[in-house]
């Protein structure tokens, strides 16, 4: 039987990671960027915000099997709605953001519950999603482009850099949901 608690955060990695998988193909073409950066450096980082939560709400163990759910449920969902007809780049991408998501979301949570005491409360999310992002570009863009004539190098450089920003960012949404957690959390035990 299926903890009904994990299946909004798988359904949220399966969507992160379609539509990840999906907009990487599609250059960024505003502020002469096309060559730097693709629409689905905007997306991916949110699943980290995803697997934060679900750390910092339910625990590491709940947290493994979110990222091991939402990885195959994300694969699938991206094999059945590829971009294009399905070439040997669509399977490179594929396995390249499997690889990339498995690796580096683990290590994300890793990071994250080693840290997750830490006095203050920006640094684990912060920091274990910085970290894990280098690693999840370093291994995305090497083995979905790596020998093709696409730019890999400078949209793994771009697609870094707006990963750092958007996990500056998801600081903000952590922070209140958890907040507003913690809240509704406290007011149902007094009562």
């Amino acid at each position: 039987m299926i903890n009904k608690k994990i299946i909004p955060y798988i359904f949220s990695m399966m969507l992160i990671v379609l539509a990840s998988n999906y907009l990487v193909q599609i250059p960024f073409k505003f502020l002469n960027l096309e060559n730097i950066l693709t629409w689905g450096a905007f997306t991916y980082p949110i699943a980290f915000l995803v697997t934060d939560l679900a750390n910092r709400v339910h625990g590491i163990n709940f947290t493994k099997k979110v990222i091991k759910i939402g990885f195959v449920w994300g694969i699938a969902v991206s094999l059945y709605f590829s971009l294009s007809q399905f070439d040997l780049i669509s399977l490179r991408i594929v396995i390249g953001s499997g690889v990339a998501f498995l690796t580096a979301q683990l290590l994300d949570a890793n990071i994250f519950n080693k840290l997750r005491n830490h006095k203050h409360w920006f640094i684990p999310p912060f920091l274990s999603s910085i970290i894990s992002s280098a690693i999840d570009t370093i291994l995305f863009f090497s083995i979905a482009f790596y020998g093709t004539e696409v730019p890999w190098i400078t949209l793994a450089l771009g697609d870094f850099v707006v990963k750092i920003l958007i996990a500056m960012l998801m600081l903000v949404p952590f922070r209140l949901i958890i907040k507003n957690m913690n809240l509704v959390q406290s007011s149902f035990f007094k009562g």
